[in-house]
């Protein structure tokens, strides 16, 4: 890959494609409006295959979409592109089925994390479950099973690429320069427009009456399961924790210390094969089935239910921030301070409420990486402008209620080493990732099976055909 096209396709596979496979999930609402379109004409087929894993080629339309949407695209024609997504996603099953024969494995606990983020996202931007199955064609279970698995293989290619580039060294400055120095004149591109935001974040307290009705809801079910009911079954049917739901509740071996502690003490007083009494924790009321304990681990399996918040909570917690909000706007405070005062985010409160982008690690966010809620809501606002409180839900799924800042704007422009040094330093890095995983491929295409359809002969995919 030339360093021109580097700049052009610098967040996909060979730099970020694992990050970005999860954006075009993100933005699958949109995507199946096309698909729903188009599925008269188009009979999906295997397009390719590396050993088990294989492309659709529904799943090139979806990428070559969502970076045709994005301006991955520019000067080059549909077949150019299809032949760049199609070269990708061969890399990415070819590193998944390498992982697979060297036992390369990912945590399940954070893969049900990410789901559980990637699946509030979705409500976020869709609505509700029942919207998100519309918008799907889908089951909530159906959609939550492909997104796991996607999510799955995302994080095990992330680990490979991190394995793969472990021996690259950061770039120096002068390797930086050099970098930047080679790449044509034209070829310079012109970055987005970047913003940042913050936010103050807070989550209303859950009255003693909604505690009540979700505490005697436990009590029921835990109750039918003492009377024979299946705990698996139950799980299924009323946990609010939807990872472990599906799989009959069950959280696997567990590391002590590693569950909240109010959790870990309530399975850790329990006997195995008992059922604890109802525990509350941060994330709601947990019923725990305890199946086994060895040294400092233990196997355990949970009914979460979370009490809904009150209106008249989330109306006080709007109240809240609304006076905060205009002691902030006489100056009284800076929205730095109150967020690491007031906010109950905890991701963000330290470094005074500012979102972090996924791609850079900075505040500063390209407009196309905001989530679709902010994009909408920054547009409609001035810089330095802070929105009155409005509702959302946090990504384990809490109702909440934050003020949104929109702190800086930076217009488009092209390049340059000394506005955009940092990022002209990740290219750099990419570049020789990117070259360790194009030694990779070389050393590693002669072990796994790899089939690609004769209708993208003409691609000659990393010279393949």
């Amino acid at each position: 890959m030339t360093k021109e096209n580097l700049w052009v396709f610098h967040n996909r596979l060979g730099t970020m494609m694992c990050f970005d496979k999860l954006k075009y999930f993100f933005l699958f609402s949109i995507l199946t409006v096309w698909a729903a379109k188009s599925s008269a004409q188009v009979i999906d087929k295997i397009v390719a295959k590396v050993d088990n894993y294989i492309v659709l080629n529904s799943e090139i339309d979806k990428v070559y979409y969502q970076y045709l949407y994005d301006g991955a695209f520019e000067g080059l024609s549909e077949k150019e592109a299809k032949c760049k997504v199609l070269e990708d996603l061969i890399v990415q099953k070819m590193m998944a089925a390498k992982a697979e024969i060297d036992s390369v494995t990912v945590d399940e606990r954070q893969v049900e994390s990410q789901l559980q983020r990637r699946w509030q996202y979705l409500i976020g931007t869709i609505g509700n479950e029942k919207m998100v199955e519309k918008q799907f064609g889908k089951t909530k279970r159906d959609i939550i099973d492909e997104l796991r698995d996607d999510i799955r293989e995302q994080m095990v290619v992330s680990k490979m690429q991190s394995q793969i580039g472990q021996d690259v060294d950061k770039p120096t400055p002068k390797e930086v320069k050099r970098f930047f120095n080679e790449i044509p004149r034209d070829s310079v591109p012109q970055l987005s427009a970047e913003v940042e935001v913050s936010h103050i974040v807070k989550i209303p307290d859950v009255n003693r009456e909604q505690k009540r009705k979700t505490r005697e809801k436990l009590d029921k079910i835990r109750n039918e399961i003492l009377q024979g009911a299946d705990f698996s079954k139950m799980a299924q049917n009323h946990s609010e924790d939807f990872g472990s739901a599906q799989k009959g509740g069950d959280l696997g071996w567990t590391q002590r210390g590693a569950m909240v502690p109010a959790f870990e003490a309530a399975a850790l007083r329990t006997k195995p094969g008992d059922l604890s009494r109802i525990v509350e924790s941060k994330f709601g009321f947990h019923l725990i089935l305890l199946h086994e304990r060895r040294g400092d681990e233990y196997h355990a399996s949970h009914i979460l239910l979370r009490p809904e918040s009150a209106e008249v909570d989330k109306l006080y917690a709007s109240q809240i921030l609304d006076s905060l909000r205009r002691v902030i706007l006489h100056d009284s405070i800076s929205f730095e301070q109150a967020a690491r005062l007031y906010s109950d985010d905890e991701n963000t409160n330290v470094n005074g409420g500012s979102l972090i982008s996924q791609v850079s690690g900075t505040s500063k966010i390209f407009l196309e990486d905001l989530d679709s809620y902010l994009f909408f809501v920054i547009d409609t606002m001035q810089v330095g402008n802070i929105t009155p409180p409005v509702k959302f839900r946090t990504a384990d799924g809490r109702d909440a209620v934050r003020l949104i800042y929109y702190k800086s704007r930076n217009a488009p422009h092209k390049a340059s080493l000394d506005a955009d040094y940092e990022k002209i330093s990740n290219m750099a890095f990419n570049f020789k990732r990117n070259q360790a995983i194009n030694q990779w491929f070389l050393t590693t295409k002669d072990e796994l099976y790899i089939f690609i359809d004769k209708d993208f002969n003409y691609c000659n995919i990393l010279g393949l055909q």
